[in-house]
């Protein structure tokens, strides 16, 4: 559906801000489907983050300052959400053995096999982008980059 028929607006000012609110609407309309994803397996989108990162670190403990570089919502409190992470047991907080003052965090077998049903579910895949070609996700990617560039 296009985007004047979603909002109910059938003029924009310029191409530009067009684009802009179409996509600032669907960034929206994604996280909502992403979100009932995720409470199907009883995680957020921020905690499916911070266990993909770490899934990435594995075996390597990682730190909160690291999780906080890598997070895609920079806004996210990883302390908590990492407090919450190890209250369901998918990650662990040690002390750092070189640094007292650090904690090295790691995913656990739980959080591996969490990650790994998520993943044979194919449910985040099918969240908006399965009516893209390669091409076109590709190119979205692309575009998206320059946005930011």
């Amino acid at each position: 559906m296009k985007i004047e028929d979603e909002i109910k607006q059938p003029v924009f000012k310029d191409n530009h801000q067009k684009s802009y609110i179409n996509l600032m609407y669907t960034a929206g309309w994604l996280g909502l489907r992403q979100a009932a994803v995720f409470r199907e397996f009883g995680i957020t989108a921020p905690q499916y983050n911070v266990l993909r990162i770490l899934r990435g670190q594995h075996p390597k403990p990682a730190t909160v300052n690291l999780l906080i570089e890598r997070m895609l919502d920079k806004t996210s409190n990883a302390s908590r959400i990492v407090d919450k992470l190890e209250a369901k047991q998918f990650v662990t907080r040690t002390v750092c053995p070189n640094n007292r003052r650090a904690v090295d965090i790691c995913i656990t077998e739980a959080g591996l096999d969490l990650l790994r049903r998520i993943d044979a579910s194919g449910l985040i895949e099918q969240v908006g982008l399965r009516n893209l070609s390669d091409e076109e996700a590709a190119e979205l990617s692309r575009l998206l980059d320059k946005i930011r560039d």
